[in-house]
């Protein structure tokens, strides 16, 4: 087959959670598939090296301005047409084809006002037009799946569920000089509890630091991201709360240095109250990190039984979660050593496979 993907979020410079998909899913679909040909769909160059250069692998760069989805890549897609195309991070052409598409999350459904208006209107058709145009779609996890027969009625045999994996260089970081490096490049001090996800109302975050108001000194918190919407509300309530002095704000944590800061973190805190995946909580366990996170949408599916699991909304568990965990020795080591053993059941390899299958039987 000729496999044509969507790869421009892949090529951004700055990639959160769906743009890291797009990268290493694409990957492993050319380390899998060798007997293919995969068409690489690109608005800008990508950076030298970012794709394996084989001769199955043809890259296609078609900038333009404005729409680029629905009139350069729909044109490109008209003219010449591949066998299925493949859309890992974005929405489909208004007339796709033979198509393909991830839906990671319809969190803006049951939390409309942590999204602008337009944003939200723009998501709610995306979601649709990607499950009615698609000869089949493919969901990051159970809880997606059944959001999309719940809110859309896909047909659940339409859907195919792939977890995503993680990057090789995710595993814990031991080399102290390193781990001390890396903390004195972002001005943090251990003990530290550890957030990484963009700094947004669907995170939590309010709450996480109401939460963290009660973990004594010296101990800090780390909020590592881009600043997202109403980033300045998340910022303004650590210093109402007097602990303004003992919340970090990093900013965006470069792929390079992700491994070595939550390698040193005391342990890793994700109270979001959706996920359609939850890629830093398994982030966090294959680094050794003890994990406290959300019990509800996919995050259950990620953590099992490694990790301590939490009521988003219940500030009063989360305290009690941050302390137990902070202040036992035994309990922490117990996470980190699940932790790392569950995170070797996701691999970008297994996630492929699921993809490809599903590729090729939206072609036949």
């Amino acid at each position: 087959m000729n496999i044509g993907i969507d790869a421009s979020r892949a090529a951004r410079p700055i990639r959160t959670g769906t743009e890291h998909y797009s990268l290493h899913v694409i990957r492993a679909l050319v380390d899998l598939g060798a007997d293919h040909t995969f068409t690489l769909y690109f608005n800008q160059p990508p950076e030298p090296g970012l794709f394996p250069v084989r001769p199955n692998v043809r890259v296609r760069v078609i900038p333009f301005p404005r729409l680029w989805t629905h009139v350069r890549l729909a044109a490109e897609i008209a003219m010449r047409p591949p066998d299925v195309l493949f859309v890992p991070a974005h929405v489909l052409p208004l007339v796709p084809g033979r198509a393909v598409a991830t839906v990671h999350d319809l969190g803006y459904r049951y939390f409309p006002q942590a999204h602008p208006w337009a944003a939200r209107m723009y998501l709610e058709w995306g979601t649709r037009h990607n499950a009615r145009a698609s000869r089949l779609v493919i969901a990051d996890s159970r809880a997606t799946r059944d959001d999309l027969v719940r809110f859309y009625r896909v047909p659940a045999d339409k859907i195919r569920v792939a977890y995503p994996g993680l990057r090789p260089d995710m595993r814990p970081v031991r080399d102290k000089a390193v781990l001390d490096a890396t903390l004195r490049r972002y001005g943090i001090e251990p003990p530290y509890v550890l957030y990484v996800g963009t700094l947004q109302p669907r995170k939590n975050l309010r709450r996480l630091i109401e939460a963290f108001a009660r973990v004594p000194p010296p101990c800090r918190l780390v909020l590592a991201g881009s600043k997202g919407w109403m980033y300045d509300e998340i910022l303004r309530r650590a210093g109402e709360l007097g602990i303004g002095d003992r919340v970090l704000f990093p900013g965006y944590v470069p792929d390079a240095d992700l491994p070595a800061l939550l390698s040193g973190a005391a342990l890793f805190a994700f109270p979001s109250l959706y996920e359609g995946f939850g890629l830093p909580v398994l982030e966090a366990m294959a680094c050794g990190a003890p994990v406290v996170c959300s019990d509800t949408s996919s995050l259950p599916e990620v953590a099992g039984d490694a990790a301590i699991l939490v009521p988003p909304t219940d500030t009063d568990a989360l305290a009690a979660a941050l302390n137990r965990v902070l202040t036992d020795a035994d309990l922490r080591a117990d996470l980190s050593r699940r932790g790392m053993e569950r995170a070797r059941l996701f691999t970008w390899r297994r996630c492929a496979e699921e993809i490809l299958k599903a590729l090729e039987d939206a072609a036949a």
